[in-house]
């Protein structure tokens, strides 16, 4: 009885022993974030190589006979799934070591008992099973094993018989324990081959799981960068329309209206707060609606002299089919709205054009030979009523006046230019314009350099940008008002300053000065500024207004210098 605990005992220890190798194989793959990614440690089939061998190793140094007959060593299996999870020069290489152990510890002693006990016989066997092994499923490596496994196995339960020695005569508990060793080693050995199959596999799982996460990941920040650099503010609501995720455009769009406020104040907050202080009460409700209801949205909003159009669209989950909030998509449209009425100008000036060619066939031909007979009339006429035809002729010449704004104004074609100075126009203004200073008690100073370059001019039109933009300076101020023109020179360009001193502009009025048809005078036609821009512009300059109220205005005209400067800058605009 003693006898058979003991060899119980030993039995265990041996299956601990041979077991050892999963032991270290799972802690390997534990470790796969640090050693797997790393050239400098082996691979998970060269590790588990090594496994197996200081598990036979430890078999082998654990070995002893059962009954003093049956040579007890379970090194056989580390040995033979290393073999065939291996390449050929592992499994040589373990073949030749496990071979080496039993050198050592093999009992009894004897070659005959060595090649048995160590199995070599099978070894080329172990070999051709190697490569289809690897590729088989679970019960096929299974089965592949113990093609192995029991000749070997029946073989070392032979030993005792070569040696003179019968164990298996009598029905005795030692034979039921040796038959029982038997089994169990072949048992135990597919056991092993199917927890590292097990292992194996969800470690690939892991990976697998592993990747599709990081791919999740990759494709979740790529939406966001995607959605962070559309020119769209999105924002994403839950059932109960609280905040669960924004774009940065929506995050510059509510700072812009309540500053301070980051993304963490923002998210995880009902949204209506943000709209509803500035939303009117029936575009409130039909945003509340439309994300209550779950339906699409269209709206255009106006919210602190800004532009909106907002697009609100359910979200729903497409694997249950069930609701998944809304998402709002809002669009300023501020800008758009800016061009669109700076296209409604350009049509305008458009039909400017053609009204002011109907105008000058229809209109400035009768009104030539009426001012003519006006002229007869006149010298036939007694000294008494001419007041009465200065009048008449005075508005017909203002009539005239305002075609002639017209027909400049629609003008589009290129004009002829010739090299002047700039200074030289303004001095041969200076005698008309200080006449009409001294009218009104005003003062004229120029500061006018003595250089100047070259510039590429159509002199009449700018004498007549001059006259408007200098005559408008004088109508903006009282008596004892300065006008001043300045001229300049800055790299490419020349600059031409008209600086009044009168009340200045209201902030209001400044975007619709060169508007056509806009004026503040009672007696205006709105065309002058747009005439000045429109000079300005076939000249390849621009035009720009610094007004502040109660200083003065200062209208800043820009020309290019030279040919080539002028056609950069046309390309440049």
């Amino acid at each position: 009885m003693i006898a058979i605990i003991g060899a119980i005992k030993d039995i265990l220890l041996q299956i601990s022993a041979a077991s050892f190798f999963l032991f270290l194989f799972q802690w390997w793959l534990e470790q796969s974030r640090i050693t797997r990614r790393n050239g400098k440690f082996p691979d998970d089939q060269s590790f588990l190589i090594i496994a197996c061998a200081l598990s036979l190793a430890l078999c082998s140094m654990l070995s002893t006979t059962l009954f003093d007959v049956a040579y007890l060593n379970l090194g056989i299996l580390p040995a033979f799934i290393g073999i065939l999870y291996g390449n050929f020069r592992s499994g040589l290489s373990l073949g030749a070591f496990f071979l080496f152990c039993n050198l050592l510890f093999s009992e009894p002693a004897g070659l005959s008992n060595l090649l048995l006990n160590s199995a070599i016989l099978l070894y080329p066997l172990l070999y051709s099973l190697a490569a289809p092994f690897k590729n088989g499923t679970v019960m096929e490596k299974i089965g592949m094993l113990w093609m192995g496994l029991f000749p070997s196995m029946l073989f070392i339960m032979l030993v005792p018989i070569l040696n003179g020695k019968n164990p298996y005569q009598a029905h005795s508990a030692e034979t039921l324990l040796l038959t029982l060793y038997l089994f169990l080693t072949i048992g135990l050995g597919g056991a092993l081959v199917y927890v590292v199959e097990m292992t194996w596999d969800r470690l690939q799982k892991k990976e697998q799981l592993k990747g599709i996460s990081e791919k999740f990941q990759w494709e979740s920040e790529k939406l966001q960068q995607i959605t962070n650099v559309m020119p769209l503010s999105v924002m994403s609501l839950d059932e109960d329309g609280v905040i669960t995720g924004l774009n940065e455009y929506m995050l510059g769009s509510i700072q812009h209206h309540f500053p301070g406020l980051t993304r963490g104040d923002i998210i995880s907050q009902p949204a209506l707060p943000f709209f509803g202080n500035r939303l009117e009460s029936v575009s409130l409700q039909k945003l509340v609606h439309s994300i209550e209801t779950k339906q699409r949205h269209s709206e255009k909003l106006v919210i602190d002299a800004r532009t909106y159009h907002v697009y609100s669209a359910p979200l729903l989950n497409q694997i249950s089919g069930t609701p998944g909030g809304a998402v709002l998509i809002v669009q300023d449209t501020t800008e758009e709205e800016k061009l669109r009425s700076e296209l409604d100008n350009v049509e305008r000036l458009t039909l400017v054009g053609q009204m002011a060619a109907g105008i000058t066939h229809e209109i400035r031909n009768p009104m030539a030979v009426v001012r003519g007979f006006l002229q007869l009339m006149r010298e036939k006429s007694s000294s008494e009523l001419d007041s009465y035809y200065q009048i008449v002729m005075e508005e017909l010449d203002r009539a005239n006046s305002i075609i002639n704004d017209f027909l400049s104004l629609a003008q589009s074609r290129i004009t002829d230019k010739e090299e002047v100075l700039l200074h030289n126009i303004i001095e041969d203004l200076g005698p008309l314009l200080w006449a009409d200073a001294n009218l009104r008690g005003q003062s004229v100073e120029l500061k006018l350099p003595p250089s100047l370059p070259l510039l590429q001019l159509n002199v009449r039109e700018i004498k007549q940008l001059i006259l408007n933009l200098g005559r408008n300076a004088m109508e903006a101020m009282g008596k004892k008002g300065v006008l001043t023109l300045e001229l300049r020179s800055v790299p490419g360009r020349v600059e031409m300053t008209v600086r009044d001193t009168g009340s200045g502009i209201p902030e209001t009025q400044r975007d619709k000065l060169f508007v056509p048809f806009y004026t503040t005078k009672s007696q205006g036609t709105g065309l002058g500024l747009s005439l000045c821009l429109s000079i300005v512009e076939r000249h390849n300059g621009t035009i720009q207004v610094e007004s502040e109220e109660g200083k003065g205005t200062t209208f800043i005209i820009s020309f290019p210098c030279g040919q080539e400067e002028m056609g950069e800058f046309a390309l440049a605009e």
